[in-house]
């Protein structure tokens, strides 16, 4: 059921972990199954107990096993979908500790997108209606919060018009940081609503146009506005925190 693997002899429960939580992802391993005793896992990965609970203790951090003293641990949870939500949870920790890993965000942003753009603009993948619909809905938006909602939706709608289920899934699971990262330097910009959706309209008719390089010139530029605008207001939160 587990099999062993060569054991890193720094890190003697990364093989415990890697091959379990393989298993348990890809159905090997089912919900409500239970693991051989951490007995048993050591002798398959010729490692100590302790090695195999520090294994054990990550697994359950990531909360695919559950364990309860005296018994072996058991699966809980096999679905990729809640395993990235669990990530998108950890990123936002990052962020409440420390608002400068937002920027870091948008870096992540820059790397999904422009490949996205890119990719669509040579005819990969399909603009979806959910693209019209978003950029319809940003040219009407009436306040603030419709804005900055329709912003979001429409690079969403991009990365799934793509096709590729697994980016979607991952950037769907950063979609609600994505959208307060967009709240926050819609708030710090000083470009006019009319600007704002003149870019993304820009980005559209590249895309149209099967303008490879032009689309993703056109998403680079939008995102880096966006990252300077979120820098100027992570600093002014942070000069009136001072100053309150």
């Amino acid at each position: 059921m587990v099999n062993p693997q060569a054991p890193d002899r720094d890190r003697l429960y990364v093989s415990v972990v890697s091959a379990i939580e393989a298993q348990i992802l890809s159905g090997e391993l089912k919900v409500g199954e239970r693991l051989p005793s951490e007995a048993e896992i050591g002798r398959q990965f010729s490692i100590s107990t302790r090695s195999v609970r520090e294994g054990l203790q990550i697994l359950e951090t990531k909360g695919l096993v559950r364990r309860r003293h005296g018994e072996r641990a058991e699966v809980v949870r096999d679905d990729v979908e809640q395993f990235l939500g669990s990530l998108a949870t950890t990123v936002r920790g990052l962020f409440a500790k420390d608002p400068s890993y937002l920027v870091q965000l948008m870096d992540v942003r820059r790397m999904f997108e422009l490949e996205v753009v890119g990719r669509l603009a040579a005819g990969e993948g399909s603009l979806s209606g959910e693209v019209d619909t978003a950029l319809a809905d940003l040219a009407a938006a009436k306040d603030f919060a419709q804005y900055a909602q329709s912003d979001a939706d429409f690079h969403k709608a991009l990365v799934q018009s793509l096709g590729n289920e697994i980016l979607s899934s991952v950037y769907g699971n950063l979609y609600g940081l994505i959208t307060d990262v967009i709240r926050l330097t819609s708030r710090a910009a000083s470009k006019t609503q009319a600007d704002g959706v003149a870019e993304h309209q820009a980005i559209y008719a590249a895309i149209r146009a099967g303008d490879v390089e032009g689309s993703r010139a056109l998403m680079r530029e939008h995102i880096d506005n966006s990252t300077t605008y979120l820098q100027q207001a992570i600093t002014a939160a942070k000069q009136q925190g001072r100053t309150s």
